[in-house]
């Protein structure tokens, strides 16, 4: 295994764009008003430019590692350092489609540990885990409902039709699972004490984020960036940089600014998949609002 060190060397090397890549979401466009806008804005705030050139740093001792993502989308291999980072137990900033997460890898305690840490969140807070596929969920989660003979809806299909995408879905956890990741009680009461046991899993429809998943061996544990004494996300990942290199990032990766909208959050735990949270995933017809979840259990 490659040290931090030799992982950092790989990241100044100079590498030809490869057509095995995945850039489907970054093919070549005409300028519109609209980015040259942004491009502009972005030359004249002073703080962006602190990372205008790329800077690779080591982890701990010489700080923090920004890697700056290109547009075109040619230039993935950056992300090999980054993945070799998590491996190692890094804890770091990557984008989503949606907004920015913490992230870390799932199998190793320390660094989830750290992670709460690093967020201000407490082992009460149940943590959500970024999949490469369906597979990962059904590995680590008890999975969706499959449809039965007596007419019982087939959760699963409806999914897969959704996936990747904006949504987070609340799903009971199986034994593969790390007791890390899942809701616990007051000071650390074991999971099995806790009447509630659930986990939220993503597949996230971005080449970055799919690209660093497709790296590693298991799914990355994560939470969304917030600033840390506001319930507000952070979209630039230069102003995360700038609050989250002093609480001990080891890591961000810069693929630009994101628009405010998380993932729409549904909980499949109960009777019917309930909407707990809408955000960029529209409601789709089988889905139900916690409102409507409540007004029908009421009435039953």
């Amino acid at each position: 295994m490659a040290t931090i060190g030799e992982a950092l060397s790989i990241s100044h090397c100079h590498v030809a764009p490869t057509a095995s890549l995945r850039s489907s979401r970054r093919l070549a466009s005409p300028p519109s008003a609209t980015s040259v806008s942004v491009v502009a804005l972005l030359k004249r705030n002073p703080k962006r430019l602190k990372y205008a050139a790329e800077r690779l740093f080591k982890k701990r001792e010489e700080g923090m590692m920004y890697v700056k993502m290109d547009q075109s989308g040619e230039d993935m291999l950056k992300l090999e350092p980054v993945i070799q980072l998590i491996k190692e137990g890094a804890v770091g900033v990557i984008p989503t489609d949606t907004v920015y997460s913490i992230v870390c890898d799932m199998k190793n305690n320390d660094s989830i540990d750290r992670l709460r840490r690093i967020k201000g969140i407490g082992p009460t807070k149940p943590l959500s885990i970024l999949c490469h596929a369906m597979r990962d969920i059904d590995k680590y989660t008890m999975g969706f409902p499959r449809g039965n003979s007596q007419g019982r809806m087939d959760i699963f299909r409806l999914v897969k039709h959704c996936l990747p995408g904006p949504y987070t879905f609340i799903l009971t956890p199986s034994k593969e699972l790390p007791r890390q990741c899942i809701r616990r009680g007051p000071k650390g009461v074991a999971t099995r004490h806790v009447k509630r046991r659930e986990v939220g899993v993503r597949i996230p429809d971005d080449t970055v984020c799919q690209h660093i998943l497709d790296g590693l061996d298991s799914p990355l544990t994560c939470t969304s960036v917030k600033y840390p004494a506001e319930d507000e996300w952070i979209l630039d990942p230069v102003v995360i940089a700038d609050i989250y290199k002093e609480e001990g990032i080891d890591f961000i990766v810069d693929d630009g600014i994101r628009v405010a909208e998380p993932s729409t959050v549904v909980d499949m735990t109960g009777d019917n998949p309930t909407i707990i949270r809408l955000g960029k995933g529209p409601k789709l017809h089988w889905m139900v609002m916690e409102e409507e979840d409540s007004q029908a259990t009421s009435q039953a």
